[in-house]
Order: structure tokens, then sequence, then C-alpha cells
């Protein structure tokens, strides 16, 4: 069983290095290429953000608008996480 889940993992990773080796990719195609893991992880991210808390839109929208602020300002992902988790615990202090 886990060798075969081994191999069904590889091959779609392993295909496309052995497919497109040594030919370039149309500039489109790599433009949109490049985009999908952010549309992935805004589609992932986006939903729990607004049903973080059930009844209070504001808490999600808070933590968001400090992580989009932090990343913006060219922080780290890690300082952009504890930053959001900071901003979040002390509006659950002051404010709930």
């Amino acid at each position: 069983m886990i060798v075969g889940m081994a191999v069904v993992t590889y091959i779609p990773r392993m295909l496309p290095f052995v497919v497109f080796r040594g030919k370039e990719l149309p500039p489109l195609l790599q433009g949109v290429l490049k985009n999908v893991p952010y549309a992935v992880l805004g589609a992932l991210i986006f939903p729990k953000i607004l049903f973080i808390q059930e009844g209070n839109l504001s808490f999600g929208t808070i933590g968001a608008v400090a992580a989009f602020v932090l990343a913006y300002l060219g922080a780290n992902v890690i300082v952009v996480v504890l930053g959001s988790i900071g901003i979040l615990s002390l509006y659950s202090v002051l404010f709930m």
C-alpha cells in the first residue's frame, strides 16, 4: 500500500520534468503558472477569515488586515503570522 501510494505521488511530480525537459513554456503560460500558488492559498484562507469566530466578522477582518499590512511592509512569513496572532490576542483581551 505504501509503495503504491509513493508511486502514485511520484509520477505527477516527475512527469512534467520528463515531458518538458529542454523546452521553454510560452511567457503567458509561465505567468499563469507562477500565480497558481497564490490563487490556491487565497482560496483556502479567505473563507476562514470570514468565519473564524461565530457571529464576529471583525475578528477575522482585523487579523487579515494586520497580516496584509505586515506582508506589504516586507516582513518575513513568520513575522506576519506571529504579528497577526499578537494583534488578535491583544484585540481579544481589550475588546472581548
